[in-house]
């Protein structure tokens, strides 16, 4: 991993009254460890700001691990008008690819045309999409043809459609990346730490948390997600925007078809679904929209199992039921409350609301995964003002940890050839998910014994150990569910030997 040089904290001479006793000062506390709040995290760290970052569970622990996992423009939102968010989730996911080549990539989608819309409506929309954000290094739309018949098999109507390009992430760990990113550049991230009160006392966010630290912070940044009004509660502040949650659920079932495309299903309720293929052996279908009042609601339920498979079902030759369903994952997505009428028309775009009536509080109110860097640069540019300071951007151009490679598939030819007893399915796993950090972690590996204890699935004691000491990972399903995804490639008996050697061991 490459070191980077500290800046030194950006503070105003004698603007600070001094601390209590038992206080550290930041300039920024913030509050959840989201995509959002992980991003905002990294671009203040870049900047030169001192800040803690606590998050009461883990790093991307609820929405931030429940995505339908890509970067993409959103060629749905099209339908809505949504030109500016559009235009600026094309650009970012032109920048994260390059930025992540190891975790982020391209992936074709089909669209098959059923007569739900238009054809020309979908063709002006893919001629948009493709021209929106510019120069664009992934593949225009086109038409699907004669010799698409590998894509068009699975289909039960292969008579028309279109073919275009977006791209594929794992969520949770481009979550973490950002975490990693700001932690090396002096930010301090704290899991299993929740923000307990906060009050504005001499010019100062005075705060108690969970781990019994009583801290200071010249701002404080809520990144709570769908708990953002839950966390003005307790700051006793009253927003002006609000959030309307909706939950999106998906579920996972054996691999539906072959090769690496992935399908976007039109429904005649007027939503999309996607079929996308998910670790190897499976396929992901999501998601839904269904307004929840609680973030607690965030659970699947036999409703949106049967309307799933029923969407898949209308377009795929090869048929499923709920008993097919081994994984699924539900999130709610806090998103600004627009007034629209329904949840699937709720924009998708994000309000950053700045209070500063007393030292800076910013909170964020909606947003997705596609436009954290975007939106963690205008909340620190929205900062600077208040905060007395200038901002530059640092990470329009930064590659993540790990992605500091020229390309993707020269990387992991060096990967097999250093560590050649990897295997190829676990080789290309492993580049995916550390990139560079790779050698890092196997620099003193020369011999599969070294790898220590195997715990099934091509999961070893030495990623497990790097995950603890590198990556915040605090219980077996920090580990194999949101780090590796795992979970879904080992039998109980090897989850549960897992499970006790970390008991014993970490």
């Amino acid at each position: 991993m490459t070191e980077i040089a500290r800046k030194p904290p950006i503070t105003l001479e004698n603007s600070m009254p001094p601390p209590y006793p038992t206080a550290v000062t930041y300039d920024l506390l913030i509050i959840g460890g989201g995509i959002n709040g992980a991003a905002i995290a990294r671009e203040a760290a870049l900047a030169g700001l001192k800040l803690l970052l606590v998050e009461r569970d883990d790093l991307a622990s609820h929405t931030s691990s429940a995505s339908t996992k890509l970067i993409h423009g959103g060629l749905r939102y099209l339908e809505f008008y949504e030109f500016k968010l559009v235009a600026e989730a094309l650009r970012e996911r032109e920048r994260l690819v390059k930025a992540a080549p190891h975790l982020i990539h391209p992936m074709r989608f089909v669209l098959p045309h059923d007569g739900a819309r238009p054809w020309w409506m979908l063709r002006a929309g893919l001629f948009l999409y493709d021209r929106l954000g510019g120069r664009m290094s992934l593949p225009r739309s086109r038409g699907l043809g004669a010799g698409d018949a590998a894509l068009t098999a699975p289909l039960k109507s292969t008579r028309r459609g279109f073919v275009y390009s977006d791209a594929w992430v794992d969520d949770s760990r481009l979550t973490l990346l950002n975490a990693i990113d700001a932690a090396n550049a002096g930010g301090e991230i704290a899991t299993r730490t929740a923000l307990v009160s906060a009050r504005r006392e001499d010019g100062l966010w005075r705060a108690t948390l969970s781990d019994g630290r009583e801290v200071a912070a010249r701002a404080l940044v809520n990144a709570a997600g769908p708990w953002v009004g839950e966390a003005l509660g307790r700051l006793g502040v009253n927003a002006r925007a609000g959030v309307r949650l909706v939950k999106g659920s998906h579920i996972v079932v054996p691999r539906l078809f072959e090769g690496d495309q992935a399908y976007i299903l039109q429904q005649p309720d007027g939503r999309i679904v996607f079929a996308i293929p998910y670790q190897g052996a499976f396929t992901e279908i999501g998601t839904t929209d269904v307004p929840v009042d609680r973030p607690e609601d965030a659970r699947i339920d036999a409703d949106e199992i049967a309307y799933l498979c029923a969407a898949v079902n209308r377009h795929f030759t090869r048929q499923i039921t709920p008993a097919d369903v081994i994984s699924d994952w539900s999130g709610v997505r806090p998103l600004y409350d627009d007034g629209a009428s329904e949840a699937r028309q709720v924009t998708r775009d994000y309000v950053l609301e700045l209070d500063t009536s007393g030292p800076p509080l910013l909170s964020i109110f909606g947003g997705k995964i596609t436009t954290a860097r975007h939106l963690a640069e205008e909340a620190v540019g929205k900062l600077a003002q208040p905060m007395g300071f200038a901002h530059t951007p640092q990470t329009r151009a930064r590659p993540f940890p790990g992605g500091d490679m020229a390309d993707f598939a020269r990387f992991l030819a060096n990967v097999r050839r250093t560590w050649p007893f990897l295997g190829d399915a676990r080789s290309l796993r492993m580049a995916r998910a550390y990139g560079t950090m790779l050698h890092d972690m196997l620099r003193s590996i020369s011999r599969e014994a070294q790898l220590g204890q195997a715990f099934g699935g091509g999961y070893t004691e030495v990623e497990a150990r790097w995950m603890h000491e590198r990556e915040w990972a605090r219980s077996p399903a920090d580990a194999l569910e949101r780090r590796s995804k795992l979970v879904l490639h080992l039998n109980p008996a090897e989850r549960a030997l897992f499970s006790d050697w970390w008991a014993r061991t970490l």
